[in-house]
């Protein structure tokens, strides 16, 4: 049987599986990235951390059903001194980005350049997407982000990625992907969960989390149409060395097939991981190399980006 090759590259980065798990999921404390050191997940991403430890908003802030999830975690993490530490001694035998979610650009500029020392940290994926906390969400602010980032690429010499919330309209995936055209990004993230969704249970007639009165950013499979719209968006209007990792409503390998043939390099698992535990990475790379085979395909370069259009 022919082998099936789905190792990829974000950018220059080696990744041997081109799945992965997605920020804020079971990424936070010694265990669960111990668990994910341990896993046949092609590289690790970590809660996205702040300048200090975050309890994060008050409970219920996740809540599950069949075909999503609501959160609103507000950024619980145990701060980035944590996850620099973490990873120091430790034997790493694949790529490790760093998520950072500063809650104002100062503190952001803090982060990345803390992260610019750890030689452990291949790349930042900087979250300028989180829908949970009260400030501004900066990926929505064209203008701020473009001073944004040429201040930080004064400094910057890591590989550097942006997490990016949903967009909903062609110009506006367009308006921000001729600003990071500008920058030596290497990858964006696309999407972050929609924001300002709300799930009810019809028994109690109550919103099911209790932060923001109930209102949080939707997950799962449900979002899955959003994210692979708006990865075929940004994989037509960036820079090809401008890596795309798709993010959204992966529950199998049929799934990680369609955002890879819009255009993604990898994919990021997050809802269905929480439901799963640590042994999806395992049954994703099985069905995903299952459904290739099926496909007479032998590397995900045979069809990534190749969408066609209805005929």
């Amino acid at each position: 049987m022919k082998k099936i090759d789905i190792s990829t590259y974000i950018n220059k980065i080696k990744l041997t599986s081109c799945i992965m798990n997605a920020s804020g999921a079971l990424c936070t404390t010694d265990k669960e990235l111990s668990d994910l050191l341990n896993s046949s997940s092609g590289a690790i991403v970590t809660k996205s951390c702040t300048k200090k430890p975050r309890k994060g908003n008050i409970k219920p802030r996740y809540f599950e059903w069949n075909i999503g999830s609501i959160n609103s975690m507000g950024l619980p993490n145990l701060g980035i001194d944590f996850y620099l530490n973490f990873f120091q001694n430790k034997k790493i035998k694949k790529p490790i980005f760093l998520s950072i979610s500063g809650l104002s650009i100062e503190e952001n500029f803090f982060l990345i350049k803390k992260a610019n020392f750890s030689k452990k940290i291949t790349a930042i994926e900087l979250n300028l997407s989180c829908p949970n906390i009260k400030e501004e969400i900066l990926g929505n602010n064209l203008y701020k982000i473009s001073d944004f980032l040429e201040s930080i690429f004064k400094f910057n010499k890591k590989p550097l990625g942006i997490k990016l919330p949903p967009f909903f309209k062609e110009k506006h995936i367009k308006n921000i992907s001729l600003i990071l055209n500008k920058f030596p990004i290497i990858f964006v993230t696309c999407i972050n969960s929609l924001p300002n969704g709300i799930f009810i249970d019809i028994n109690k007639e109550n919103t099911v989390i209790k932060p923001k009165n109930g209102f949080g950013g939707i997950g799962g499979l449900i979002i899955k149409p959003f994210a692979l719209s708006n990865i075929r968006k940004f994989y037509t209007f960036l820079r090809k060395d401008i890596s795309i990792i798709g993010c959204g409503g992966i529950s199998s390998g049929k799934d990680i097939f369609e955002h890879i043939l819009c255009g993604a390099s990898a994919v990021q698992i997050g809802t269905q991981f929480i439901k799963e535990g640590i042994s999806v990475f395992d049954r994703l790379k099985k069905e995903f190399i299952i459904f290739l085979q099926k496909k007479n395909y032998s590397s995900i370069n045979n069809f990534k980006g190749k969408l066609k259009n209805f005929q």
